[in-house]
């Protein structure tokens, strides 16, 4: 005899039955998304990985990878049906013993639901016909007669393994392999009881029961999916608490090795670039990030441009602050000048505040970073690093009948000099004297060969960095020192493959672009390491361990506006920058040796803790000598020159002190020294 309990959802089913055969209005009766009984394909992600393989990104509408439900646990899938839907197995997508005890518990006072699994799949699948957040009986009819129709079209199996991967955890992540990786830094097929159970609990809720920021409720609803599971038979009273003793841990950053995203947002220009449609999903993606030195990154800079907002006479909204914008910025970038591979890189201070990557997009002056192209000028000009040059006031006449006066960033002169200590004290009126000797236009010749794509015009004040650069153009441009005379592009992917595992894109390191005598390369960069012993840059060498080679130059432009240091080790090439989007006055007082340099030297300091470092790039130099001479003077030293003043020097051939260019014989030439 048929109850009238069971009668009641039969009858509305054959008028949901009725409504979707056009007899009753529906909001929506020209499906989008395929038959509303259908299991449709759901977007997909594609994985982006580090060097070393570990998990750094996704990218895509939604976080979602696919998985056979054979390839999982018995009771990842059993955890689910315990407590969505304890008769999966039994109904034929409706539950007419759940709608019943709903109904009554609705009479009572007490709502709760009744959704299948096959019934939330349906609503998952098509919300354009099955809107879930409608709490109308016609929705429901509907929902129930599409779920009756893909019961009849597909196996439990196939409608369990689509609710798994459809399903919504939080967070963006969708599916249980999603959930698994990003929960729990694993695979879902080596999901343990525990953690499948706690998974099982998001459904319902997937904001209130979060184990990362709830873990009493994450843990109070696990315990219940855990006894559901005993008294289903699916495991025993003896499993089932054991599990429940055990904490609830999820995975550090969302089971990533790194939490990268300005890196990820530059690898999906780099494929849109190529026509790899990313976001498409289902794509794996393998670059050159190196997450020990973007950890170091981050948190130098997060560190270090907090520090800045600390210091005395800084005026600005802090980072922070509610209802500022405008804060102080950053950026740190890291290649390895061997193989071009972008090893970090770090657009801003927070992702989630702005994606504007200030590495990739950002366009600035460079300061006084710009000089070593300056002086690599000169030096292939056969000006020798020993040559005397006054620091002394300027004043340049233009085009327009003005003159341009350049100064010192402490408004004083040093007078004469060496060439060598004009660039380690950072001295403006010396480097624009040398780019005049040399040339501007030649100098910007010069810049554009080295890769500084941006428009490097000949002005005297461009000797100096007035010219706006891209700082990751500005750091691959420095590879030239550390290569001795060759540049290398920015590799940011290794190959790309497809679900398949078919290799859709792959290249080797970057080659190598001779564009500067060694010679030459090997001199400004030997000035650079003098620059951090004891130059403007020693707080960068001052944090480094010993034992790595450091050089590099510092850079700020007028009204310390841009603060910049930009050096080299043995096999890494990194930058830093700090500003604000719109361009004011940082603070006074401050120079990229303050500011920048402290942030470049932690970042270094923090990567190379307990790990050897190379030494720098010395090939055979053939035509270089070396001399010791008088710091102060530039001439050869003597049996007067005290012991502080003496120093080796390099020449190029031809450029040698007058007293030995006459006199071959008498030139010790060392090579590679």
């Amino acid at each position: 005899m048929t109850t009238r309990s069971s009668r009641v959802p039969r009858t509305l089913a054959t008028l949901a039955t009725l409504a979707l055969a056009g007899a009753l209005p529906l909001s929506a009766q020209t499906p989008s998304t395929g038959p509303v009984w259908q299991i449709v394909p759901q977007p997909q992600s594609s994985l982006v990985y580090a060097r070393d393989g570990s998990l750094i990104g996704e990218i895509g509408t939604q976080w979602r990878t696919n998985v056979a439900v054979r390839t999982l646990p018995r009771y990842v899938a059993q955890a689910f049906v315990a407590v969505e839907d304890k008769r999966f197995y039994q109904h034929d997508g409706v539950d007419l013993l759940g709608v019943a005890s709903a109904v009554k518990d609705a009479i009572l006072g007490d709502s709760r639901g009744a959704s299948t699994i096959t019934q939330q799949l349906v609503g998952n699948l098509h919300p354009d016909l099955i809107d879930r957040r409608d709490r109308s009986p016609a929705r429901k009819l509907r929902e129930q007669s599409a779920a009756r129709e893909m019961e009849r079209h597909y196996s439990k199996e196939q409608i369990l393994e689509a609710y798994l991967n459809v399903v919504n955890f939080g967070n963006g992540w969708y599916g249980v392999e999603a959930a698994a990786r990003h929960y729990f830094g694993k695979p879902a097929a080596r999901l343990t009881l525990v953690e499948a159970a706690t998974l099982a609990a998001l459904p319902k809720s997937p904001v209130y029961y979060d184990p990362r920021k709830y873990a009493d409720r994450s843990r109070e609803r696990r315990n219940l999916v855990l006894d559901l599971m005993a008294e289903q038979g699916y495991v025993t009273a003896a499993q089932a608490a054991q599990a429940k003793a055990q904490p609830i841990v999820v995975a550090p950053n969302a089971g990533m090795s790194i939490h990268a995203p300005y890196f990820v947002d530059a690898v999906k220009s780099f494929a849109a670039g190529r026509n790899i449609p990313l976001a498409q999903g289902g794509f794996r993606v393998f670059t050159t990030l190196d997450p020990v030195l973007q950890r170091a990154a981050q948190v130098a800079l997060v560190e270090g441009a907090a520090k800045v907002e600390t210091r005395p006479g800084y005026r600005h909204a802090k980072y922070g602050t509610p209802g500022a914008t405008d804060v102080l910025q950053g950026m740190v970038a890291a290649m390895d000048p061997a193989t071009g591979d972008v090893r970090a890189l770090v657009g801003g201070r927070n992702y989630a505040a702005g994606p504007f990557n200030r590495a990739t997009q950002g366009i600035r002056q460079p300061g006084s970073s710009f000089k070593p192209f300056v002086y690599a000028r000169a030096i292939e000009d056969s000006i020798p690093a020993s040559a005397i040059v006054p620091d002394t006031a300027l004043a340049i006449p233009m085009f327009d009948g003005s003159f341009y006066r350049p100064g010192n960033s402490d408004g004083k002169f040093a007078g004469a000099m060496t060439v060598r200590e004009a660039l380690v004290q950072s001295r403006n009126t010396v480097a624009i004297q040398l780019g005049l000797a040399s040339g501007m236009d030649s100098v910007s010749a010069l810049a554009k060969r080295v890769g500084l794509d941006t428009p490097v015009p000949p002005y005297p004040s461009s000797a100096i960095g007035a010219a706006a650069v891209r700082p990751l153009d500005l750091l691959a441009s420095y590879t030239v020192f550390a290569n001795l005379g060759t540049v290398v592009e920015p590799r940011f992917v290794t190959r790309i493959e497809d679900a398949a595992g078919r290799v859709l894109y792959s290249v080797g390191p970057s080659p190598q672009r001779p564009v500067m005598d060694p010679r030459v390369a090997y001199l400004v960069r030997d000035l650079m390491r003098e620059s951090v012993e004891r130059g403007t840059g020693a707080a960068a060498r001052r944090a480094v361990p010993r034992h790595v080679p450091v050089a590099g130059k510092t850079g700020t432009t007028n009204d310390n506006v841009d603060v910049w240091f930009v050096g080299m080790t043995g096999d890494i090439v990194a930058a830093v920058w700090l500003g604000f989007d719109r361009p004011k006055t940082i603070a006074g007082g401050v120079a990229g040796g303050t500011l920048a340099a402290p942030i470049w030297g932690q970042m270094m300091a923090q990567y190379y803790a307990g790990r050897a470092a190379a030494p720098f790039k010395l090939t055979p130099l053939a035509g270089l000598s070396f001399f010791e001479l008088d710091r102060a003077t530039g001439a050869l030293a003597d049996s007067l020159t005290p012991p502080e003043r003496r120093y080796l020097e390099a020449f190029i051939e031809g450029t040698e002190p007058e007293p030995l260019r006459s006199i071959p014989w008498k030139v010790p030439r060392f090579g590679g020294w």
